[in-house]
């Protein structure tokens, strides 16, 4: 049962920290010449920290690099924030001899070849996780939405799920794995769901349910803490937000952009219809977990799956659901116009997997894919 914020005479309302959007994105770092990835973020994050201080932080590999938003209250900052740290990262890179690069995955590196970053809580995931932790070189983007309120953040959570996997073949952007053409628009996803505490969350009934949970992987040693836990969408063990983690890192802006304002439009719309009461949807878990893989797999080139009709549909109308479900919150925040034609812009073009395997397709070089990758990342 939703706990609302209400005032004295019983109305809800929104404090001025809910609904603000935070995004990190993780980027690969590229050799210019043989556009294998290269181990240098200790040098570029020194570089980049100068201009944009902890916005920009390591990763598992000495080949990754994370950014992070300051917090939005609109897409116009994502979108400003987003620009400026791509290009003082990108920067960072060029003075010391590297590219970088947003996709979900590296078409050719391979994970062996890996420097794992020298940090306490990668040493600790690289031993409690083996080989899953070795072959973690994956690339994704989480989108951090303000909620206060600890119940209303689950709340939320129970009633975005059905919609993670439209939002995921949006932006899926990893076709390739060690040189080879997987079959999937995001592979990535496929590489993630081996961890234990990844994969599409099963409804709680309340904070204090979820809060069990996370003790009880604790106290039988699954997790050490929350922040462990990496599920498609979860409330996050540090601020006061809910955190969506399902998609791939995005290659443009524009498609960031897309991805956090669908999300805002998302939290908001459930958290609407819980204030108002409207029954929480109950979807099988295998059947939250089939929408998932389909949208991995064909991303925007095949059918989704409608949860709500039980049926397969081609993915525009996926996405046209949507959109429609979250236009009432897109208007109030003024944001329906750029986000609905960033998203239909995305199924008209092609997602980041297409784009990628339309490049290879010319010269049959996965090093095209790179350059192309490159290029799109830095374009504001």
């Amino acid at each position: 049962m939703l706990v609302g914020r209400r005032d004295c005479e019983g109305h809800t309302f929104v404090t001025n920290d809910d609904f603000t959007i935070g995004v990190e994105e993780e980027y690969q770092i590229i050799d210019p010449a043989t556009r294998e990835l290269l181990s240098r973020a200790h040098l570029i994050l020194a570089a980049a920290q100068d201009s944009v201080g902890d916005s920009v932080q390591f990763e598992h590999y000495l080949s990754q690099i994370e950014i992070g938003t300051a917090i939005a209250r609109s897409i116009a900052e994502v979108r400003s924030e987003l620009t400026r740290l791509r290009r003082e990262v990108i920067a960072a890179a060029e003075r010391n001899g590297g590219r970088i690069a947003a996709a979900g995955t590296h078409p050719f590196s391979h994970w062996g070849a890996q420097e794992m970053t020298p940090k306490a809580r990668y040493v600790e995931v690289a031993e409690d996780q083996a080989q899953l932790s070795r072959e973690q070189l994956i690339f994704g983007c989480h989108v951090h939405i303000g909620i206060s309120d600890r119940d209303s953040a689950i709340e939320v959570m129970n009633r975005s799920c059905p919609w993670l996997a439209v939002m995921l073949a949006l932006a899926a952007n990893s076709p390739y794995w060690l040189g080879t053409d997987t079959g999937y628009s995001s592979f990535r996803t496929e590489m993630w769901s081996r961890w234990p505490t990844a994969g599409t969350p099963h409804p709680f009934s309340s904070r204090a349910d979820f809060d069990n949970l996370v003790l009880s992987l604790q106290s039988t040693g699954t997790i050490s803490d929350g922040t462990k836990i990496y599920w498609d969408m979860r409330p996050s063990a540090r601020f006061e937000t809910i955190e969506f983690r399902v998609t791939d890192v995005c290659m443009t802006v524009d498609e960031a952009v897309m991805i956090a304002g669908l999300a805002r439009g998302l939290a908001r719309t459930c958290y609407d219809a819980a204030i108002a009461g409207e029954p929480s949807p109950q979807v099988r878990p295998e059947l939250l977990r089939a929408a998932k893989w389909q949208a991995a797999r064909y991303g925007l080139d095949g059918k989704l799956i409608d949860l709500d009709a039980m049926s397969s549909v081609p993915a525009v109308a996926m996405v046209e659901a949507l959109l429609a479900y979250v236009r009432p919150a897109l208007e109030s925040y003024g944001e329906w116009d750029e986000v609905a034609a960033l998203a239909r812009g995305t199924v008209e073009r092609g997602s980041g997997a297409r784009r990628q395997r339309e490049i290879f397709a010319r010269n049959q070089r996965l090093e095209d894919v790179l350059d192309f990758v490159i290029a799109e990342t830095a374009r504001g």
